[in-house]
């Protein structure tokens, strides 16, 4: 019985969305930016592999383009976004380097 219930709760852990990949809303944003503070007070830089998502500072995020293929691993080090629908805003470096020209949804997991 005890395998059945550690099983169980392995399975269920595996589907969470903190270890499953997730498909998302994302937009991105770059230059009209350049040099603000982000909410965790670094200087952006919009060539960098960093994004805006409610996850806490720091926390890697690996964020894939279905329609491309590619993927890229990001720092989340702002807030955001705040436009219904979104849940995460990419700096213009992450999303290019994945193929996003425009809002669109990519997979996200934790790295």
């Amino acid at each position: 019985m005890k395998r059945i219930a550690s099983f169980t709760l392995i399975v269920i852990c595996l589907a969470t969305p903190s270890f499953a990949d997730q498909l998302v809303r994302a937009t991105w944003y770059g230059n009209e930016l350049r040099g603000h503070r982000t909410a965790s007070g670094e200087t952006f830089n919009p060539g960098g592999m960093t994004a805006a998502h409610k996850s806490p500072f720091g926390t890697c995020l690996v964020i894939g383009n279905p329609k491309t293929g590619r993927k890229v691993a990001v720092r989340v080090n702002d807030r955001g976004p705040f436009t219904p629908g979104v849940m995460l805003d990419l700096s213009s470096g992450a999303a290019e380097a994945i193929g996003m020209r425009s809002t669109q949804s990519v997979t996200m997991s934790r790295c």
